[in-house]
């Protein structure tokens, strides 16, 4: 996969790098020079150029990347007009950064594919760490419904899934489980592996430690908390 991330502030720097460490091949943008050397070396290359000038844009071919990333947040005006170059330009997907609900509105129009709200999304991740904090992961995937990652504790240690009765009382479906398995090295030290099973059965039971992932409706999410914080 080809990615380009355009604008290397602190959000744009880390995708940009966290997608090259996931073996993407990353081009990392940048009108700043200073910014553009500091992330050189953790991306496949980088260059300082004026993402609105449509010739430097195709000097680097950025009509061959898969997806582009624009980053830009404190330039409202930048950031549109890159999206706009990018779509002339042929890039297939835009994803591209809001700060504001015009600033949202306007992306849209002119042909973003995505749209990040960083300030929003963060807004709820806390939210949620504060109301559910035995929550290690979720991902909105739909309108109202969710997948989560969990660690349900001691009110469910040692039950089945049958016993835990999760999708009779709360609507949610468990799909797998990751569960730490204790072992000793060769050299006769004690360790775990993490096996994750993602059929579980009926029969399977929940251990205290485990990390349970669970798919269904917020609404539903929400009543499994508040029973969670009461233990």
């Amino acid at each position: 996969m080809l990615a380009a991330v355009i604008g290397l502030g602190t959000f744009g720097a880390k995708t940009a790098t966290s997608l090259h460490e996931k073996g993407a091949e990353v081009i990392a943008i940048d009108i700043s020079e200073e910014l553009v050397e500091k992330i050189k070396d953790r991306v496949t290359h980088a260059v300082a150029l004026d993402v609105t000038d449509e010739r430097s844009l195709r000097a680097i071919n950025i009509s061959d990347v898969d997806t582009a990333v624009v980053a830009i947040g404190d330039n409202i005006q930048t950031s549109i007009l890159a999206v706009a170059m990018l779509r002339k330009l042929g890039v297939g997907r835009v994803i591209a950064r809001a700060t504001g609900r015009l600033h949202e509105h306007v992306l849209k129009e002119i042909g973003a594919s995505d749209i990040i709200k960083v300030e929003e999304d963060m807004g709820e991740i806390i939210a949620s760490q504060i109301i559910a904090p035995h929550v290690l992961q979720r991902y909105n995937f739909a309108a109202g419904y969710s997948l989560v990652e969990i660690k349900l504790g001691r009110r469910f240690e040692g039950k089945t899934l049958v016993e835990s009765k999760i999708r009779q009382n709360y609507g949610l479906n468990i799909v797998a489980l990751q569960k730490r398995i204790p072992f000793i090295t060769d050299d006769g030290r004690p360790s775990y592996r993490i096996e994750i099973n993602d059929s579980p059965m009926p029969m399977d039971v929940i251990e205290s430690d485990d990390v349970v992932v669970l798919i269904g409706a917020e609404k539903n999410f929400n009543r499994l908390f508040e029973d969670l914080a009461d233990h």
